[in-house]
């Protein structure tokens, strides 16, 4: 349930309504430059990710607090879409004043969504077993875009189709599009609800101890170094993962976050175009995920990672050179790039979910989201680099666009060099690291 009411900020927010809304052409800039604040402003988002990031999760599940940041977390993004319903071009703020509030808005909800999702997979090793972990990882994923799929819809049909819309609500002041994330926010509070009072936060052994300590920031990385340290030289194939990971999962959230700004500004997608194309992709990935999830427990994480990111960076290519023959280039292959993206995010989680033993999921899914969330201003600063590129090989800004796709491709092929010489076998944990 909690991965099906994500998909209101995964697949709303972050992808296919409120970026391309941020972005799109004269709503609050020309499309360039939006899309280049974006980028910076995510950048941000994504270095106090990195900071942050690598002391939320073991301090809460020393505590037996996981579920309670869960919650904490979780609020905090729905309050962020929440406020993003007073980002409008028309707001008295002004336009230039409401695409930043937009921005930090959605960087905002970025952070607090990270640090939930510490929590979130953490709850993986207590629900399933190494033989069926793939499976259940699979079936959360495959939930989420499960979710994006009745959400969408339901929008669509509600707010974002043909007139009339719902409850009376017009297109002036971009109603429309503010009432859908509105509702959204609602989705994902509602869908929070069932994981926060059915499992339970659960404490370290040695919690017990610490109880009456007061632990300070400076504590706590302290802490996280001794657990990289005790990494290197237990588990040094983990730490090679986890390096793969950050990359090649970055690029993926990349995928989710410019994809949709893609379709808008290189294949013209209407905002209608980009939600039926956002339900297709959902009802393809959430297949995939579902299926690979089965397959993954037969055939192992790493396989099934190193065919979804060779898979993705064919189909990203073909987009990027073939992006002069129009929208079914991306109708062909966006769609199927998004095929890849759920089983490599359940398998890469469930990778090193197999590797952890029982009283350490904090511990490690935190430096897990460190890892990943240390490269986290990567796939934005990418996309604006390679969009600068663009503009100076082709001379000019609009039109260029097409550029950000390589800046993300080269994430995924980084991530994928990095995973190649991994050794699953070789790469679990131990009790006492």
């Amino acid at each position: 349930m909690w991965d099906l009411g994500s998909a209101a900020f995964n697949a709303v927010v972050t992808t296919f309504v409120f970026s391309v809304f941020l972005t799109a052409d004269g709503n609050f800039t020309d499309k360039h430059t939006a899309s280049s604040k974006l980028s910076i402003g995510l950048t941000i988002a994504g270095i106090f990710i990195a900071l942050l990031a690598p002391i939320t999760g073991q301090r809460a599940d020393r505590r037996g607090k996981g579920t309670l940041l869960l919650g904490l977390n979780t609020f905090a993004v729905v309050a962020c879409m929440v406020g993003m319903f007073w980002v409008y071009p028309e707001s008295s703020l002004g336009k230039m004043n409401a695409l930043y509030l937009g921005i930090f808005l959605l960087g905002l909800g970025n952070v607090f969504f990270e640090f939930a999702s510490v929590n979130y997979n953490a709850m993986l090793g207590r629900i399933s077993t190494s033989k069926n972990m793939g499976t259940i990882s699979g079936i959360g994923w495959g939930s989420g875009y499960m979710g994006g799929i009745v959400l969408l819809g339901l929008l669509l049909f509600m707010f974002l189709g043909s007139e009339p819309h719902a409850f009376g609500v017009t297109s002036t002041n971009s109603m429309t599009i503010r009432a859908s994330i509105l509702v959204s926010a609602i989705w994902f509070g509602l869908s929070a609800l069932p994981v926060l009072f059915t499992i339970r936060g659960r404490k370290y052994e040695s919690a017990e101890a610490d109880e009456s300590h007061h632990e300070s920031i400076i504590d706590s990385y302290k802490m996280l170094w001794k657990t990289v340290k005790d990494l290197y030289h237990a588990a040094p194939q983990t730490v090679l993962f986890l390096a793969s990971s950050a990359l090649f999962r970055d690029g993926l959230a990349g995928v989710f976050i410019y994809g949709a700004i893609i379709a808008s500004t290189v294949f013209g997608f209407e905002n209608s175009d980009i939600m039926i194309f956002a339900i297709a992709a959902n009802v393809i990935a959430g297949v995939a995920t579902y299926a690979f999830g089965f397959i993954e427990d037969r055939i192992g994480p790493k396989r099934v990672i190193l065919i979804a990111l060779g898979s993705m960076i064919f189909c990203g290519l073909v987009v990027f050179f073939l992006h002069s023959r129009g929208p079914i280039i991306f109708w062909t292959f966006g769609l199927a790039l998004t095929a890849f993206v759920g089983p490599a995010q359940s398998a890469s989680r469930s990778f090193l979910g197999r590797m952890i033993p029982e009283g350490r999921e904090g511990e490690v899914f935190g430096l897990y989201a460190t890892t990943g969330r240390a490269v986290s201003f990567l796939a934005p600063a990418m996309y604006a680099v390679f969009l600068s590129l663009g503009s100076l090989f082709t001379g000019q800004q609009d039109g260029s666009e097409y550029w950000g796709i390589l800046g993300i491709i080269l994430i995924l092929l980084a991530g994928l060099a990095l995973l190649i010489p991994v050794k699953p076998e070789r790469a679990h944990l131990n009790h006492q690291a």
